[in-house]
């Protein structure tokens, strides 16, 4: 009954593709059929239990716990503080691939209403926060969870060895913390195991179960600054007596828009700088000493990167200069750098993408100006990372990733799962694709 229910929810997304033949053999889907409900199950019960970067203690031992249940060959826990690194070897020797899923929080406060909604609150950077798995990652685990399954009952089949890799911190780590993708590889995850290619998903508010591929830069660099502007304090009534901090950070903060506006060609490259908080004074008839800056830079090529970068520091301290103030930018060491997937790996992995789901069911991405540390994985090894979309049947304007009211239509992750088999079997087990699916769901 559940699986009639998924096939007739997806019918209404897409019904051509429904009505084509699925594009794994009767093994493979028997096995989809059977863990898709656990994949919803592991889905909610991670969502009532979210949890920050590099704090996914409880997120990690469900998923070693599963991973030792289904034999795999290696399990390691404690990679990058609370990262999960299994290794599944084949029953014949081939070529190493490795599968990524991230398993952080937010410091979000949920509003959306269901029966599994997080009501965890958290410390963060001092704050008491709520905790919610705002941005999917809750979805991301589980997948691979149940992709861990699928394939692990399978393994006699697979020619080669996969690397399932949990991931902490994507989201970044807390202040004075390492974290994430690059801490794992500076830990040296694929210094003696590297893979061919490295596959990551992320489910996003577009149309549910809809899979989204794409090659070169496709998500952008990050790279958050901190500008100190010194002036010299007074009190409010005798400005003329000291410099004004303020007033120069006002003047800082316009010009910083002049940089993608007018100084950098659109047409070539996008290019974003975001003023995210601003601190200073405590008083409202004191004229402070200083006044903070945080922001981000966000680019899609790395020439721009370096040219904006070198705008912003002429920028801020130029203007302070002309007002006998100072200006300090420093850049937090903690960047994510242009997330590139590879050609080859993408065309591949796109085209058995659709041998699984069904041309209909694949369309090309759009490269997008959030960050993801993916990026790290993908500049080691040629690295393909696609999209989920996951909202509800007909619903257009659904809540984005990192809102309160973020959504996740569950039936839309069967298809996540199927994107990901694919990916992976296309690697090492070719024959577990149904043999009519090629010719009729290329889309070629």
């Amino acid at each position: 009954m559940r699986r009639l229910m998924i096939a007739a929810a997806f019918a209404v997304l897409a019904p051509a593709a429904f009505a084509q033949e699925r594009g794994f053999s009767p093994a493979i889907e028997s096995a989809i059929e059977e863990v898709n409900p656990r994949l919803i199950a592991w889905r909610r019960d991670i969502h009532q239990n979210p949890e920050l970067g590099n704090r996914e203690t409880r997120t990690a031992a469900l998923v070693a716990r599963h991973l030792r249940a289904l034999r795999f060959d290696e399990v390691r826990t404690g990679v990058a503080h609370t990262g999960v690194v299994g290794i599944l070897r084949g029953g014949q020797p081939g070529p190493v691939i490795a599968l990524r899923a991230d398993m952080d929080a937010l410091p979000v406060t949920e509003e959306v209403d269901v029966p599994f909604r997080s009501q965890v609150r958290t410390t963060y950077n001092g704050e008491e926060v709520g905790v919610m798995h705002a941005c999917g990652h809750d979805a991301h685990v589980a997948i691979l969870m149940a992709a861990a399954e699928v394939l692990a009952r399978r393994r006699e089949e697979i020619v080669g060895t996969i690397m399932f890799i949990f991931q902490p911190a994507e989201e970044g780590a807390p202040q004075g913390e390492e974290g994430g993708a690059e801490l794992m590889l500076k830990e040296g995850l694929f210094r003696d195991m590297r893979p061919e290619a490295v596959f990551g998903l992320h489910v996003g508010n577009q149309e549910g179960g809809r899979i989204y591929v794409g090659a070169g830069g496709m998500m952008a660099s990050s790279d958050a600054w901190r500008i100190v502007v010194r002036g010299r304090q007074t009190h409010a009534s005798r400005p003329h007596e000291g410099i004004d901090p303020i007033t120069i950070a006002a003047q800082i903060t316009q010009a910083l828009q002049l940089i993608p506006s007018r100084q950098i060609n659109a047409v070539d490259t996008p290019v974003i700088v975001s003023v995210g908080r601003i601190r200073g004074g405590v008083r409202s008839n004191i004229i402070p000493d200083s006044i903070e800056l945080w922001g981000t830079l966000r680019t899609l090529n790395n020439d721009a990167r370096e040219d904006a970068m070198a705008r912003i520091r002429r920028t801020a301290e130029e203007i302070a200069q002309a007002s006998g103030a100072t200006a300090e930018v420093s850049w937090d060491p903690g960047n994510y750098p242009i997330m590139v997937n590879d050609a080859g790996a993408s065309e591949r992995g796109a085209d058995a993408i659709r041998r699984a789901l069904g041309a209909d069911l694949v369309s090309p991405g759009r490269p997008v100006m959030g960050a993801e540390d993916f990026a790290f994985f993908a500049n080691e090894t040629p690295g393909f990372y696609f999209r989920l979309g996951v909202n509800a049947p007909g619903v257009t304007d659904a809540a984005s990733n990192h809102s309160p009211r973020f959504y996740i239509h569950e039936p839309a992750l069967e298809n996540g799962l199927r994107a990901m088999l694919a990916v992976a079997l296309d690697r090492v087990a070719p024959n577990a694709f149904a043999a009519t699916a090629g010719a009729g769901q290329s889309g070629e």
